[in-house]
């Protein structure tokens, strides 16, 4: 290590993973605007947010807590494009009042983590 390494970790720091916590409330907060799958949750996640990364174990691990609360619901949908079907999310009726809350919370986060 040289003291430069020191200086280009903070100029251009690592990406952040999220944890299961952060990674719940970034799914409803996107599952808010509009159905959407796992891959393209990480891939929406890396292009509007570079500096944090989710990884396939965390996204599946939040995922499966939000259908076991019934908070979304996933179903099969052949996507135009696309070879196989993708197991699709959106989030149930009546959580939307729950998933707008912890939406903040994730828009409170991203934004004190940013200024």
């Amino acid at each position: 290590m040289k003291l430069e390494d020191i200086y280009q970790f903070f100029e251009n720091p690592p990406p952040t993973y999220l944890c299961q916590e952060l990674a719940i409330c970034y799914i409803l907060s996107v599952l808010l605007q509009g159905e959407s799958y796992g891959t393209e949750l990480i891939q929406r996640l890396e292009t509007e947010y570079p500096t944090y990364r989710l990884s396939d174990t965390v996204l599946y691990s939040a995922i499966k807590f939000l259908e076991d609360e019934r908070a979304i619901n996933g179903y099969w949908k052949k996507l135009e494009g696309r070879g196989r079907p993708r197991r699709m999310y959106q989030v149930s009726p009546e959580w939307q009042v729950q998933a707008q809350d912890l939406t903040r919370l994730w828009q409170e986060y991203i934004n004190g983590r940013t200024n």
